[in-house]
Formats: structure tokens, C-alpha cells, sequence
């Protein structure tokens, strides 16, 4: 039997009661105003990364930085569940594609296994030390139609004040991962509507916007929700309020294109999963 380690969530619709609104809260068909938010137990007050299978919104998949576990829960009355599947590290994101969790620790060291929540640990887990280069991590994505897999970088020794790269690989079906190429996006242009000269952008994760194919990547670091074309090309660079977003460092869409931004737990706050109802056209 898989241990409970959280009975119940408080689950709560509010924006009075987070935080004041900022200014212009609203992108993209999202009032980032306006959320519901989800308080999460101690056992995620670490967390670093949040996905959905095929973007089915009644369950959450999660990792947090410290331990080993892929986390899972209900979406309405929440009961927090785990599954073990490596040591302890610094794991920052997870993408599940295919059948497959993909999970990426700040190094760059990756992690498959296969979805099946039976037993208290994975057995079948297959790590890969070398596709990437040794620098620091935060961001994965799962293309469930072609296999893709991109990891962004958030601190790597090649990139500087004007870009940041992106690795692609690609998910094999027997679950390894084999490297394909690499890009890399012009961070000056946030810098510039952002009014400065230059910005170090440290991306902290990103995702996919099924419905326009518009790019959201989320920036812990600057408190921004950047959101790029099918191109890479800048559209907006929206500042976040603190008070609702103290420490972002997951972001997912579900299948209704509901938009999901996670924080971990800063000072005696609880770690939160915020949820933007779509609204209007994208």
C-alpha cells in the first residue's frame, strides 16, 4: 500500500486573501490575480516541479528538491501519495510523456521510469549522467506526439547576458534518452521590455501552450512569466506579484488549458499550487 503522508488539503478560491493585485495582472486569457490556490503539506514545502498526464487535471504529479520521491495527488480532495524512485538530490522538474515520468536534477542528470504507481519504490529506473553538460538546470518539457524532450538551462557555462539554451532529446521507447540538437533563445529582447540594458535571465521552468503554441517559461530569479512564439520570439515579459508568487519554480497547463504556477514554501508559508481558470478567447 503506498503511504498517505497528507489527508486533505485546504483548498481555497482567493485573491484578497493572498496578496493585493498587482497593476496589470492579466495575459494571455489569465488573470494571474486571480487564483485558486492550494496550499501543500510539509511534504511538499520543497517543491520543484508539477505535471499532469496527457493533461488530465484530476491528478498532480510533483517532485520537491530533496528527496527522491514523485509525488501525486487528487486535484479536489487531495491525499498526498509517493513513490521512491531514486536517492536524495536536487531534483528540479519532471515531464511525463508517453507513459514515462522524466525527471531532471539540477545537474543535468536525468531519470526515467515508467507511470505505475504500484509498490512503495520504482524499481526500473534508468539514470543518464552524460547528454547533458555539467551546469545547472531547472526547466524540462515533454512533447507527448514526437517523444522531444527539452531542458532548459539556468545557469550554463556557455550562455551569458544574451541567451540562455535549450536542449532537445528525445524519449525512446524503451525509456532512454538519446541527444538530438540544441538552440538557443535571445534573452536580450526581455531585457528590452524590460527597460534595461541587459538581464541574466535564470529560467526556473517552462511549458507549452497547446491551443496558440505560444512558449511559458517562469523565472523564479526576476519574478517574470515570459511568454514566447511557436519562433522563440518574445511576446511578453509579465513581473509577478511577490505576494502571490514568492518563490515560482513549476508551471503546467491541463487539458482544458488551465494554467498552473507552483511556489515552494518561503519564511512560515505553506508551498502553494496556484490554478488560472482560462477566460476568453487565447
Amino acid at each position: 500500500m503506498l503511504k498517505i503522508i497528507f489527508s486533505s488539503f485546504l483548498v481555497f478560491f482567493a485573491c484578497s486573501a493572498c496578496t493585493q493585485r498587482a497593476k496589470d495582472t492579466s495575459v494571455a486569457g489569465y488573470d494571474l490575480g486571480k487564483p485558486a490556490v492550494m496550499k501543500m503539506p510539509a511534504g511538499l514545502n520543497e517543491i520543484s516541479g508539477i505535471a499532469f498526464n496527457n493533461g488530465n487535471p484530476d491528478t498532480m504529479y510533483a517532485i520537491q528538491d530533496e528527496e527522491g520521491k514523485l509525488f501525486y495527488f487528487a486535484t479536489s480532495n487531495i491525499g498526498l501519495q509517493h513513490i521512491k524512485f531514486g536517492k536524495k538530490g536536487d531534483y528540479e522538474d519532471l515531464a511525463i510523456c508517453k507513459g514515462m515520468v522524466v525527471v531532471l536534477r539540477s545537474d543535468g542528470t536525468l531519470f526515467t521510469f515508467q507511470l505505475n504507481l504500484a509498490g512503495e519504490k520504482m524499481d526500473s529506473v534508468q539514470e543518464f549522467k552524460d547528454l547533458l553538460p555539467k551546469d545547472e538546470y531547472e526547466g524540462i518539457y515533454a512533447d507527448e506526439q514526437s517523444g522531444e524532450i527539452l531542458v532548459l538551462c539556468k545557469n550554463c557555462s556557455a550562455d551569458n547576458a544574451k541567451q540562455v539554451t535549450v536542449n532537445v532529446l528525445q524519449l525512446n521507447g524503451n525509456g532512454t534518452l538519446s541527444f538530438k540538437n540544441n538552440f538557443v533563445i535571445d534573452t536580450r529582447q526581455i531585457a528590452a521590455q524590460q527597460h534595461e540594458k541587459k538581464i541574466a535571465f535564470r529560467p526556473s521552468a517552462l511549458t507549452k501552450n497547446k491551443i496558440t503554441n505560444e512558449w511559458f517559461l517562469l523565472s523564479s530569479v526576476h519574478k517574470l512569466l515570459v511568454i514566447m512564439d511557436a519562433q522563440w520570439k518574445l511576446k511578453e515579459a509579465l513581473p509577478l506579484d511577490p505576494a502571490l508568487f514568492p518563490q515560482p519554480e513549476g508551471i503546467a497547463f491541463d487539458r482544458d488549458n488551465n494554467l498552473y504556477i507552483s511556489n515552494e514554501r518561503v519564511s512560515i508559508e505553506s508551498a502553494t499550487v496556484l490554478k488560472f481558470i482560462k477566460t476568453g478567447k487565447p
